[in-house]
This record gives structure tokens, C-alpha cells and sequence, in this order.
């Protein structure tokens, strides 16, 4: 795998999508939203850039809820593993409930969100990715972060791009 893919990856929108994020992903092949989305226009509005794949989150509700809780996606031959809760999506892959991945297989990336915090560590050959919250909607949160994932020769690359606080009144 030599051409260079390019994946958007949001979590926590919790009903606000900061217009930036529309610039930084601009030219990617892909969107991963982790959850916490809020308001389906989000997800309306990301899709003008790109596929995207997305989980529901604890705080999403009405048609946001029927979204699955984990998800399989694969892009450019890379397979990612998408929930909101690390802890949930690690026990759930152990248990051999993730219905992409057989006996003994791990994916290239696993993508959660929830905690708000950014993160990217790399575990037995599997690299994990928390975006960091994109609203930062509580005043305790780091400020508001999403990530581009890029996978060339060199193999996977995260950058986390630092988005502005919005002043928006956040519920929930």
C-alpha cells in the first residue's frame, strides 16, 4: 500500500460542529465521527466531504441512537474498529463480538471517543485513537481536537489539528 489515504476522525460534536473542521477535511477519503454526535445535520454536513462512518454515543438519542454502538469500516485496505467507549469496544473484541474481525485478528486502527481526551498509543501492532473532544463542551475538557489519520509507505500517522472553543451553551 503506497497511495496516501487520508481519514478524518471526530468524536464529541455534542450538537456543534465548528466550521473548521470542514476546511481540515477537506480532501480526505473518509470521516470517522466516534459518537456523541447530537444533531443529525453534523453528520449531514460531513457527508458533503466525505463517506462517513459513525457510532451512536451515550448522549445520542432518536434516529442518532439506531446507529450501532461499534462498527467495522475498511478504506484504502486499512480495517478500523469504530466505538465510543474504549473499555466497551475492548471488551466486546475479546469476546469475539465484532462481527468484522475472526478468531485471532486485529484491525489496523481502532478509533473511540467519550472521555474527551486526545489520544494515540500503539498496542500489539494496533494503533488506537481517541480524536480528542470537538467541542470541548464542559469547562474541565482540553480545548477541542480532531485528527487526520494518514497511511502511506511509511505506515499510519496521526496528527491532532487544536480547533477553537465555542462560546455555544452546551446541554448535556
Amino acid at each position: 500500500m503506497t497511495d496516501l489515504i487520508r481519514i478524518g476522525v471526530i468524536s464529541d460534536t455534542h450538537g456543534y460542529l465548528d466550521p473548521q473542521v470542514l476546511a481540515e477535511f477537506a480532501g480526505v477519503q473518509h470521516i470517522i465521527h466516534g459518537g456523541d454526535i447530537m444533531d443529525p445535520a453534523t453528520l449531514e454536513a460531513l457527508e458533503t466531504i466525505a463517506p462517513v462512518t459513525a457510532v451512536a454515543g451515550n448522549m445520542d438519542d432518536g434516529k442518532l441512537g439506531k446507529l450501532p454502538r461499534e462498527v467495522c469500516v475498511e478504506v484504502g485496505g486499512l480495517r478500523l474498529v469504530v466505538g465510543h467507549k474504549r473499555k466497551r469496544l475492548q471488551k466486546r473484541m475479546a469476546l469475539g463480538k465484532v462481527s468484522c474481525l475472526g478468531a485471532g485478528e486485529a484491525p489496523d486502527l481502532i478509533v473511540f471517543g467519550h472521555d474527551h481526551l486526545p489520544t494515540v498509543e500503539w498496542v500489539d501492532g494496533v494503533l488506537y485513537l481517541n480524536p480528542g473532544s470537538a467541542s470541548a463542551p464542559h469547562e474541565e475538557d482540553d480545548d477541542p481536537t480532531i485528527a487526520i489519520v494518514e497511511s502511506g509507505a511509511a505506515g499510519l500517522e496521526v496528527r491532532f489539528v487544536p480547533l477553537k472553543r465555542s462560546t455555544k451553551a452546551f446541554s448535556g
